[in-house]
């Protein structure tokens, strides 16, 4: 094995031997190494030291290593982590093969005052609704679970229906339905009706807030609120009640919103949870692909008129895609992470889930904006609608996705049926945007660096050290199922953190290269995973919303075709005009999950 010396890791000898001429135990000799700063780094290279030797890691190896990080595993977590670190080894591989000169710098922004609270907010920007004023109340109770926050807004500002009865509306349907979908882990009933009925209240007199005075909506269990359960979707945190209110809870509740449930999040990053995995409303024998699986089922299936998602990779976009509704990513920094689970913290982005991109607008006025708690949170405007003729955006398609034939020889008839039928809805796409005037420009995506899991490093290292005190407790074991990622990424080196973040560097200069020559640009959704790796590591806006049903012939489909659009850096209005002007020429964002009463 590696030896490190004494020397090397910066324990006092002496120390070391007062402790063990006191004959202390095992486990606080180890504490004392661990508190003098060896962590999981040394670990790690101590590891990668012998694997240079032998050609291979093994479970002996990690035993031999462990003392380094203070902890003790069971025979159990060393295979786990064994199995991690061997997968690491090659991406650390393919990091080293990336030439970086000594210029390039980590893509991480010091704050030196964490503490201190940002700038004077500057002018938020201006938002108005473009659909027509309010409409005649739907008939049915159904039609007006599905009604869009526009439609909702302009009901509830002229007191055709009340907030009250909307509210109950919603929690009936959350009760109604979660036996079958599984996507509500707390519900907030005596908050929800409080709101509820000092909302009417201030509608009757004249106080209307905006358009999402009265509407309920649905948070994902990573935000904070007061007095109710914060699980993170994980068994080790079922019963954690957090002081802290989540800004986007708090700005939500400025703009009179009703938060009417926390919903189902995937733990670390899945669609299963300590309560069972997340259903798919337009398919219940699916979960729904992401971590914001309950916000995602629970707004596709009408249960609230709104919910926030949060992402690092995917994890707005795959369960919006799947689930058939509209997800926004903004742009990393946009809205604070102030009130959300730890760790992602360069990565995370916070965003609505709904059933138009209009609703996503609005709601993205209401929370966006730095707030004095979250450092990268910033101010820039946004603007709704878009102050200009949305022909005049310069809109680029990636060329090889649309052009891309998924099927094999070996598939069945009907799986490459289907897969033709998707590329044929693809190709629409494009033809939509043509009729509406939109000239498309053929793009490339850049594919120089590893995007993919290298890189994914970064928010596999920030994950880990999010959860830290967890797995060094040993409260992992009470997860529903053992999580290698919070075992194995413990041993990526901190050179290899600062190194993905240097290349990280260069993707976001080839992003920016990418994007000087397009204002947004289009995707297949679901294509590909280097588009959502990129854009989430340069920290991209981006908007996902329904296309096409009827695929579930198609491997791991929920029967729901999605597309995405993508914007410039703080770029959300463009971005957001141009997806609302494909939307308002089709129909499918207005299409409904056949569920049954359960």
């Amino acid at each position: 094995m590696h030896r490190v010396s004494k020397k090397q890791v910066g324990i006092n000898l002496g120390e070391v031997d007062q402790i063990l001429e006191c004959e202390w135990t095992r486990r606080k000799i180890l504490k004392v190494i661990s508190a003098a700063g060896v962590g999981s780094a040394v670990f790690g290279r101590a590891l990668l030291a012998q694997v240079a030797e032998q050609g291979t890691v093994t479970v002996e190896m990690i035993r031999q290593a462990e003392w380094i990080t203070g902890m003790e595993f069971s025979d159990q977590e060393r295979e786990l982590m064994r199995r991690r670190v061997s997968g690491n080894l090659g991406r650390y591989a393919q990091l080293r093969e990336v030439p970086l000169d000594p210029e390039v710098r980590p893509a991480l922004a010091f704050n030196p005052a964490p503490w201190a609270p940002n700038a004077a907010r500057g002018p938020r920007g201006a938002v108005e609704m473009t659909e027509s004023a309010a409409g005649r109340r739907p008939d049915s109770s159904e039609d007006l679970a599905f009604a869009t926050v526009t439609e909702l807004a302009a009901l509830v500002r002229t007191r055709q229906v009340s907030s009250v009865e909307l509210t109950r509306l919603y929690l009936d349907r959350l009760r109604r339905y979660d036996p079958v979908l599984h996507c509500v882990i707390t519900y907030t009933d005596e908050l929800a009706l409080n709101q509820a009925e000092k909302a009417d209240r201030e509608i009757a007199a004249g106080r209307y807030r905006g358009p999402l005075h009265g509407i309920p909506w649905g948070a994902k269990d990573n935000l904070a609120v007061p007095g109710y359960r914060t699980t993170w979707g994980a068994m080790p945190y079922r019963d954690q009640v957090l002081s802290q209110k989540a800004t986007v809870a708090a700005r939500l509740e400025e703009a009179g919103a009703v938060l009417v449930a926390k919903l189902a999040k995937g733990a670390f990053g899945g669609d299963v949870w300590f309560g069972g995995q997340t259903r798919n409303p337009w398919n219940p024998e699916r979960g729904t692909g992401g971590s914001s699986a309950g916000s995602a089922a629970a707004t596709a299936a009408g249960l609230v008129g709104f919910s926030i998602g949060t992402e690092g990779r995917g994890s707005i976009v795959w369960p919006s895609r799947n689930c058939g509704v509209t997800g926004l990513r903004p742009t990393f920094g946009r809205v604070s992470l102030y009130g959300t689970a730890p760790g992602g913290w360069s990565t995370r982005k916070v965003g609505p889930i709904a059933r138009s991109v209009e609703d996503c607008a609005l709601v993205l006025h209401a929370i966006h904006g730095a707030d004095g708690l979250d450092p990268s949170a910033v101010d820039r405007p946004f603007h709704w609608p878009l102050r200009r003729d949305v022909r005049s955006l310069r809109v680029g398609y990636v060329e090889s996705l649309f052009e891309s034939d998924r099927t094999e020889s070996s598939d069945p008839e009907e799986v490459k049926a289907a897969q033709r039928e998707w590329q044929q809805l693809n190709w629409r796409t494009l033809e939509v945007l043509r009729e509406l005037g939109i000239e498309l420009i053929p793009i490339s995506l850049p594919n120089r660096y590893p995007v993919g899991p290298a890189l994914g490093l970064i928010l596999n290292a920030e994950t880990a050290t999010g959860f830290d005190e967890l797995t060094r407790s040993g409260r992992d074991d009470l997860l529903v199922r053992p999580n290698a990622g919070l075992l194995g990424d413990q041993l990526i080196p901190a050179v290899e953190y600062i190194r993905a973040n240097r290349i990280r560097t260069l993707v976001m200069e080839e992003m920016e290269r990418l994007m000087s020559d397009v204002d947004v640009y289009v995707s297949p959704s679901g294509t590909s995973d280097s588009d959502i790796n990129h854009t989430n590591l340069a920290g991209y806006p981006a908007v996902v919303l329904p296309n096409g049903y009827g695929f579930r012939s198609l491997p791991q489909s929920s029967g729901v075709n999605g597309i995405m659009f993508t914007g410039k850096l703080y770029g959300e209005t463009e971005l957001l005009a141009l997806a609302h002007a494909y939307q308002q020429a089709t129909d499918f964002h207005l299409r409904r999950p056949p569920l049954q009463n359960p």
